[in-house]
């Protein structure tokens, strides 16, 4: 079905059978993939996700610190989470891969530029149709979120993980945004506008995230914040 053909869809009038039908079927492959999910990752252990672009090239700065990332939480007994796909995904579970720790990738079916990089434990891919179901997984496996330079779902998981800390719907987690030089017109914006301008969060809010520009800053803001609350992963 085509955009234009789901455009059209949903302006068509339906029976009360056909809705029925066609929700109720989609409920159980929710179901589903919140049940499958689940189990794979309940055994997983302490992990933190690492978020950015499928896009960016082996190449590129940010896919080099991201495999470094990767690699330095694995020395320290973290798994790593990632999207699955190319780009940062890959790089991450890369770091991981080689460094012999746990390399874990969240799949999302999508049309185009997306696929299960070969950096994954066989027994660590999972596949999802839903992206909320997907999010779900990634906040509640995570004992920390990095945030590479990434393009609108890097963003959506972003200030997802923020929001739900914000709110108290999931633990005080970490949260580190990677690359300066890319965050710093997002992050001026948020404190002269969203807060400042509109006052539409707190001052305090600014302290969910901390803003660093290596791979040894990003893991060890991992590190110290869970040596300052005295507190082990996956608590």
């Amino acid at each position: 079905m085509t955009g234009d053909d789901k455009i059209r869809s949903a302006f068509e009038n339906k029976t009360w059978q056909e809705i029925k039908v066609t929700d109720s079927w989609q409920i159980f492959k929710i179901m589903a993939e919140f049940v499958d999910g689940f189990e794979k990752l309940a055994k997983i252990g302490p992990c933190v996700s690492i978020f950015g672009s499928a896009r960016t090239k082996n190449e590129n700065k940010y896919y080099q610190t991201a495999v470094e990332i990767g690699r330095r939480l694995t020395e320290r007994g973290y798994g790593v989470i990632t999207g699955g796909g190319p780009g940062i995904m890959e790089a991450g579970n890369k770091g991981a891969y080689e460094a012999g720790g746990k390399s874990v990738g969240i799949n999302i079916e999508l049309p185009f530029e997306q696929f299960n990089n070969r950096y994954i434990d066989r027994d660590k891919i999972l596949d999802f149709d839903y992206f909320f179901v997907r999010k779900v997984m990634f906040m509640k496996y995570s004992q920390g979120y990095i945030v590479l330079p990434g393009g609108f779902g890097t963003m959506d998981e972003l200030f997802e993980a923020m929001t739900l800390i914000q709110t108290g719907k999931i633990a005080r987690f970490p949260i580190v945004l990677v690359g300066v030089d890319y965050w710093k017109g997002l992050i001026d914006w948020i404190k002269t506008t969203m807060l400042e301008s509109e006052h539409n969060i707190n001052p305090e809010d600014l302290n969910l995230f901390r803003l660093v520009d290596t791979a040894e800053e990003a893991a060890e803001h991992i590190f110290r914040f869970y040596e300052k609350y005295v507190l082990k992963p996956n608590f």
